[in-house]
């Protein structure tokens, strides 16, 4: 069931960036503010290997997690 969405007090820039956006896809300001909010919240971007080890905390030094060998 689909529901009325009501969204105020947007800046004119922003609205002025989402009329652009919409024309260059040929749809309407509404329709393009729909898919904008269906990509953003139902299909989030996939960060990339990079994104998720550079967002990894350090947790120690090289030395703590090198291979021991075994000394008998």
């Amino acid at each position: 069931m689909a529901t009325n969405l009501v969204v105020r007090n947007v800046e004119k820039e922003v609205a002025a960036a989402l009329k652009r956006r919409a024309a260059k896809h040929g749809r309407s300001a509404e329709a393009e503010h729909r898919e904008l909010l269906r990509s953003a919240l139902l299909h989030p971007k996939r960060r990339s290997v990079a994104e998720v080890l550079a967002s990894m905390p350090n947790v120690g030094t090289d030395e703590d997690f090198a291979i021991r060998k075994r000394t008998r």
